[in-house]
């Protein structure tokens, strides 16, 4: 942290008159074809148009996201193909290609901020729920690269890349305050954002939001424990966030500060039922300091970046009477160094270093009793090279490959190769292979407690190698068609086993097998309307025959946007399905259609923008599978609940 504190200071005397600035593009003022050229950086870390990314990429903008009224990253990337989400009133976690088990964290998806790495290091986890560390006002797109990207990103990019870009001082250009108060949890949030260009030509951006619940009063069973009742009084939350950021010409530095208490209804980790005043804790700070320039006549790019990350986590919990405090502590910081180049003629060139060192890596669980404290660290290391080959006009290969070493799992070699062939100006086809892998974190290898769990130091590191076939057909130049197949086997997965004795302990265990095809369209209006759907098929299943946990095979995603004639007003409505998932019981979660709806007007007074959201809009009951560590089988979700929100721009 020492190392870039010494920026912080400087931030408050960026303060200065406000330029004006370009125009945004309105997405709702948007063709199509328009919409397919919006740059993505997330697939190779450097500017590709969608159709040139050796990937099925799918791009959500900051309009969507307030057209749909998603409060979470995790809402919004659950509108994807493919994608599906799981809520166990502590954590949200993200789903991909019908690989989700219970309470993994999200630790085999890589979730970057701005491209640095958000994944901590104790568990692997991305936060993707309320818990993420940035208010998502402040998005200006998220980047959704499915497939493994092991071969640029090295660990933890098993499923795929989610890429979440800030916008910039010069996209706010002024002030923002937003309200917004919620039903069924009784939630209040605030925010407020300051942002522009100053004289010096420095652009600034300044940002703080909070969130407050009081949360519901909701009824469990805890199964094994014998116990059941209402949970009164136990759900409630409080959020903090800043973000910061400031740049000019090839520099630019960001700072990201997440804090969230999330009281505990479930009685998480098989703690004592129905106690008061347990609770999960976590505050994560994510920075990073980047330089990018163009030399040799602007063929060669050249970029570096210092980055530094933190997270703690806090949680009590109380077993047979006695309250336990939970703790882990991250702490990592690094560099990297990339060039990309142009210089020889049908090729596109880029290398690149990375060094993160995991200084901190400290686990503890505290007792009335006793204790036990786990100190840890580490480091990782990789080179990655890549080459986009135009082979002929309509031809062009990409090959690339990344080294990893570390000190938990040694090296690892991540390939990847593409074929793109733009058969007509109208028609895509893709052919993809890759290998991803994730070295074992500090909770499977190093935690063990003596009375409950052993630690595994003999873990080896999960890979997946992914097959990908992509098809893509413009039909009219308002009408996408894209289908896509994919075949991916993974071996080596780490879950928690049972052993003689009553001990548990993190294994690894059978191998996966899984098919699946995404077919999806998109259409849009010259008035303004627009329509996106998917629908994905995926099979996975245990090399040995089960199927694997929380795993729909069948997912259904309808998103509609139009203005509403006469009224000022834009609607944006979406509509889902998700089918049966398995419990760790073993037995099946029934699949559920769930309908949002979301209401803006931003015409109807200058610089306000009111919006009202109303989710689970037909009150359907449904449920999701919990994990190992709950008492609980399945979760119930929300009812249907109602947002009202007021941005004022000035």
């Amino acid at each position: 942290m020492r190392a870039l504190s010494f920026l912080l200071p400087a931030l408050p005397l960026l303060a200065g008159p406000v330029q004006a600035s370009p125009l945004d593009l309105d997405i709702t003022q948007m063709s199509l074809e328009q919409l397919m050229e919006i740059s993505v950086t997330g697939a190779s870390k450097y500017e590709q148009k969608q159709s040139e990314v050796a990937a099925a990429v799918s791009v959500i903008t900051r309009d969507e996201i307030r057209t749909y009224g998603w409060r979470t990253l995790a809402e919004a990337l659950a509108s994807l193909p493919g994608v599906h989400t799981t809520y166990d009133r502590q954590y949200s976690y993200v789903g991909a290609r019908g690989f989700g088990l219970p309470g993994d964290f999200n630790s085999r998806l890589l979730l970057t901020v701005d491209g640095n790495r958000a994944n901590e290091v104790v568990y692997g986890t991305a936060l993707m729920g309320r818990e993420f560390l940035v208010d998502l006002d402040l998005v200006e797109r998220i980047e959704y690269i499915p497939g493994p990207g092991g071969a640029v990103y090295g660990q933890n990019a098993l499923f795929g890349v989610v890429n979440v870009v800030t916008r910039t001082g010069a996209d706010v250009n002024g002030g923002e305050v937003a309200l917004a108060h919620s039903t069924l949890d009784s939630g209040n949030e605030g925010r407020a954002t300051w942002g522009g260009v100053l004289d010096n030509g420095v652009d600034v951006l300044l940002s703080a939001s909070a969130y407050e619940a009081e949360g519901r009063d909701l009824y469990f069973d805890y199964g094994s424990s014998g116990v059941a009742g209402v949970a009164s009084g136990m759900d409630g939350e409080r959020d903090k966030q800043f973000f910061g950021r400031a740049g000019r010409g090839p520099w630019s530095f960001d700072f990201s500060y997440g804090e969230r208490r999330k009281d505990d209804p479930i009685a998480a980790y098989k703690s004592d039922p129905l106690v008061p005043g347990q609770y999960a804790e976590d505050r994560h700070l994510l920075t990073q300091l980047q330089y990018q320039d163009r030399f040799a006549g602007g063929t060669l790019q050249v970029s570096g970046r210092l980055f530094l990350g933190r997270e703690r986590f806090r949680g009590l919990f109380h077993r047979s009477g006695d309250a336990h405090r939970y703790a882990f502590s991250s702490d990592w910081q690094g560099m990297e160094v990339r060039l990309v180049s142009t210089a020889r003629a049908d090729h596109k060139t880029m290398f690149g270093f990375e060094y993160q060192d995991n200084a901190r890596q400290d686990q503890s669980v505290v007792g009335a009793a006793a204790g036990v404290m786990i100190p840890g660290a580490g480091w990782r290391a990789g080179v990655y090279a890549q080459d986009e080959w135009t082979l002929t006009e309509t031809l062009s290969a990409t090959l690339g490959v990344r080294a990893d070493r570390s000190d938990v799992s040694g090296s690892a070699l991540s390939p990847r190769l593409a074929l793109v062939w733009q058969m007509t100006p109208d028609t895509t086809l893709k052919a993809m292979y890759g290998r991803a892998f994730r070295a074992p974190n500090a909770l499977e290898s190093n935690l063990g407690d003596g009375v409950t769990q052993l630690p595994n130091p003999n873990l080896d590191a999960e890979r997946i190698d992914t097959l990908e076939l992509l098809a893509e057909q413009r039909v009219t130049p308002s009408l996408r068609l894209r289908a896509t197949a994919y075949r991916w086997t993974m071996q080596g997965l780490v879950t928690l086993a049972g052993l003689p004795g009553g001990f548990t302990q993190y294994q690894n265990g059978a191998d996966i097998e899984a098919r699946g095809v995404e077919l999806s369209a998109d259409k849009t209006w010259d008035w303004g309307g627009r329509i996106r759907g998917s629908l994905s098929r995926q099979d996975a299943c245990y090399a040995d025959g089960p199927v694997l946990l929380n795993s729909p095979r069948l997912l259904g995603k309808l998103n509609v946007s139009s203005p509403v004639p006469q009224t000022g007003l834009r609607l944006g409505y979406e509509l889902q399905y998700s089918a049966d998932r398995r419990a760790v019981d073993g037995t099946d979660v029934p699949g559920y259609w769930l309908s949002n709806l979301n209401l803006v007007a931003d015409k109807w007074a200058r610089g306000l923008e009111l919006s009202l959201g109303l989710y689970n809009l037909l009150d359907r009951d449904y449920a999701q599978p919990g994990s190992a560590f709950n008492w609980q089988n399945v979760f119930e979700q929300d009812g249907r609940s109602a947002r009202l929100k007021a941005v004022y721009r000035f």
